[in-house]
C-alpha cells in the first residue's frame, strides 16, 4: 500500500500510512510534499524531454489536511530553456492547503569543481536504531525506520528510510526524498511535544545534487526564540555525503495544563 492512491485525474487519497503526528486524524504533511514534487516532475516530463532538475523546493503550509481526498494543480510560472519556476497547489475541498514553488535547472558538467565543506555525518550503519513512535503517534511515523545519534535536546543526526512507496507509479529519488523531509522537525525534539506544540509553517529545501535512493540523512538543530518563534535547520545527506539544506519556520506554543 502506497502513501497515496490516485482517485482522479488530479485527485489523490491518503492511505493509513499518512496519519499525522500532531493529530492522527489529520495528514502528516511529509508525504504530501513528496507527492507535489513528484507531480511537478511528472508535469515537466509531459512538457519537455531534457529533464530539468529540482534544485529548490519551497513549501508554504496553509493549514491542516484531513485524511481525505486532495487535488493537485501544477502551473509553470516562469518558463525557460534552462530555468523554470513551477508552482503546485494541493487543495482539499477547494481550499488550498500547501503551495510549492520549485526552481528547476538545466544540467552541465561541473564535476571538476564539485565539492562542499558541509560536514559529513556517520553513516546509517554507525548509528543505533531508534523508535520514533516512542515520541510521536500516527501512520506516517509508524511507516519509517530511523537510526539516530542524539547529542542534546534539539540537536542530533539521524537516517530515515521507508519501504512504503509514495504512489504506485515510478517516482524519482528526489521526490521520494521530498516525502521524508518534513520529518526533520520531530526527530530530535527540543521540548516534549506533549507539553509544547511546535508545528512548522513551511519547509524550504535547497539541493546542490540529487539524493541517491536509499537512506536519507539529517544533521538537525532546533532553535526556539523567546517570543514563540522557532527554526529547525538541517543539512541533508545521502550515503555519499551532503546534498543540500532544509529550513522550517516554527510556531512555538506551550500547552496549557
Amino acid at each position: 500500500m502506497a502513501y497515496f492512491e490516485r482517485t482522479g485525474e488530479t485527485c489523490w487519497t491518503p492511505t493509513r500510512h499518512v496519519g499525522g503526528a500532531w493529530d492522527v486524524d489529520e495528514q502528516h504533511v511529509a508525504p504530501a510534499l513528496g507527492l507535489m514534487a513528484h507531480l511537478v516532475e511528472a508535469d515537466r516530463d509531459r512538457r519537455r524531454e531534457d529533464g530539468l532538475v529540482l534544485t529548490r523546493l519551497s513549501y508554504d503550509i496553509l493549514g491542516t489536511l484531513p485524511m481525505d481526498e486532495v487535488s493537485v494543480e501544477v502551473h509553470v510560472r516562469r518558463p525557460g530553456r534552462t530555468i523554470e519556476l513551477v508552482e503546485a497547489v494541493l487543495s482539499h475541498a477547494g481550499r488550498p492547503g500547501v503551495v510549492l514553488r520549485a526552481w528547476l535547472l538545466g544540467s552541465g558538467d561541473t564535476a571538476a569543481i564539485a565539492g562542499t565543506d558541509l560536514p559529513r555525518i556517520p553513516g546509517p550503519d554507525e548509528m543505533e536504531p531508534w523508535d520514533p513512535t516512542s515520541v510521536w503517534p500516527g501512520g506516517f511515523i509508524e511507516s519509517v525506520d530511523v537510526r539516530r545519534d542524539r547529542q542534546a535536546p534539539g540537536r542530533g543526526s539521524y537516517w530515515v528510510t521507508t519501504d512504503v512507496p509514495l504512489v504506485d507509479d515510478p517516482v524519482s529519488a528526489t521526490a521520494r526524498a521530498a516525502a521524508l523531509l518534513d520529518i526533520a522537525n520531530g526527530m530530535t525534539v527540543r521540548a516534549d511535544p506533549g507539553e509544547v506544540a511546535f508545528p512548522n509553517l513551511d519547509l524550504t529545501a535547497h539541493l546542490f545534487r540529487a539524493p541517491a535512493t536509499g537512506w536519507l540523512g539529517f544533521d538537525t538543530t532546533v532553535s526556539f526564540g523567546p517570543s514563540g518563534h522557532g527554526l529547525t535547520s538541517t543539512v541533508l545527506h545521502d550515503e555519499a555525503g551532503p546534498v543540500g539544506t532544509i529550513a522550517q519556520s516554527l510556531t512555538v506554543r506551550p500547552k496549557l495544563t
